[in-house]
């Protein structure tokens, strides 16, 4: 169970996630893709944060996910000089992606019989038989 302390610091880093990853996008010329922090997990010693991010087209989520990885580190400056009065320590910033959402969409078309993979196997994985 999070602590009060780890959830507001999860909080903090989300907001301003938020705010530099869009901010960043935005500046790099990529328009007409949504960038969101869906959760920030933070453990007792607080010493990393791992941050779910979605990413919306979804096609450009693998793109998107290695810029960021490889700017890490500003990434990472920028949120300590915003956290600098709440966080002593800046922990260490993990990067994923977050697809749960695209997940949820594929059950629900499924459901809807918009996409069928008793009728098209194609959509459902390859999976050795034995």
């Amino acid at each position: 169970m999070e602590s009060n302390r780890q959830k507001k610091i999860a909080g903090v880093l989300q907001l301003d996630l938020v705010d530099v990853l869009q901010g960043a996008a935005r500046e790099g010329g990529l328009t007409g893709v949504l960038i969101s922090v869906s959760k920030v997990t933070v453990p007792t010693d607080l010493s990393i944060a791992k941050v779910y991010l979605s990413i919306f087209p979804v096609d450009k989520a693998a793109e998107l996910i290695k810029g960021i990885k490889i700017n890490k580190a500003a990434i990472k400056h920028e949120i300590a000089q915003r956290t600098r009065h709440q966080l002593r320590r800046m922990p260490e910033l993990f990067f994923y992606i977050d697809d749960s959402l695209e997940y949820i969409d594929n059950i629900e078309k499924s459901l809807k019989g918009e996409e069928d993979p008793i009728k098209n196997t194609d959509l459902l994985d390859d999976r050795d038989i034995v």
